[in-house]
């Protein structure tokens, strides 16, 4: 048992879930983080532990449901406790729909929404134990607005929206909070990858002329899993710089 808040993170390996991860340790939780790529696992571990910082890295493909599933319990077990879950990973497989496959579309739901459904299913046992819980769901501007060559990932995104309302809902009374944040867009090495063309194109489209940062998602989920959060649940955080006005 520790007395530390146990905070699972998934997809902290690289991008927003590292910055997530890298706050939360900061912010004094034990941070347990899950990826598949074990060597950047290691990286962050490296990272939090010179910080000062309290981790577990758990080497994790999350659209393996059962074995996401006995990992999380793990945790629970482990540590006597589960406070905050944190689901960020997350898979893009983007095409025009007359060109996407069936294989696409399943396999970006598979990993963007079912993940999260039995993650915070997993979670939510433990959680309820210990009358304290704070479940994060990584959105996107594309799940409220829709982005064309996306309709699987706006689709997933948008799904994780009604699931974590219906989260809050349910067990608001156990003292779990469950909320959405959306990025807009965040610099990474998916957006980098874009061609110039297409990253002049979006600027105009926000409000405050920047590319936001994985710091700029950090600090949501900061708050949004801290006790000073306990009265905000079944929200959705747009962190977009004004993208989806």
């Amino acid at each position: 048992m520790t007395e530390k808040r146990v905070a699972i993170v998934t997809g902290a390996s690289r991008g927003i879930g590292r910055a997530i991860a890298m706050r939360l340790a900061a912010d004094g939780r034990h941070v347990v983080g899950f990826a598949r790529n074990a060597d950047q696992l290691e990286s962050l571990r490296g990272e939090i532990d010179a910080a000062g910082g309290s981790c577990e890295m758990r080497s994790c493909d999350v659209g393996e449901g059962d074995k996401l599933a006995t990992e999380i319990e793990g945790v629970a077990e482990r540590y006597g406790r589960l406070d905050i879950i944190v689901n960020n990973a997350g898979i893009t497989r983007d095409g025009l729909i007359l060109r996407m496959s069936d294989e696409d579309f399943d396999d970006v739901l598979r990993v963007n929404l079912r993940s999260a459904f039995v993650a915070c299913r997993s979670a939510a046992r433990p959680m309820m134990r210990g009358r304290f819980g704070r479940i994060v769901n990584l959105g996107s501007v594309s799940g409220i607005i829709g982005n064309a060559g996306q309709t699987n990932y706006s689709a997933a995104k948008a799904g994780l929206i009604g699931l974590t309302k219906s989260i809050a809902k349910e067990l608001g009374g156990k003292g779990i909070t469950a909320n959405v944040i959306a990025p807009g867009f965040i610099e990474s090495d998916m957006t980098n990858a874009l061609p110039a063309a297409v990253r002049e194109g979006v600027l105009p489209a926000i409000a405050l002329r920047r590319f936001g940062s994985g710091c700029d998602i950090a600090a949501a989920a900061s708050y949004l899993t801290s006790d000073e959060a306990g009265y905000v649940t079944g929200h959705v955080l747009s962190v977009d710089g004004g993208l989806g006005m």
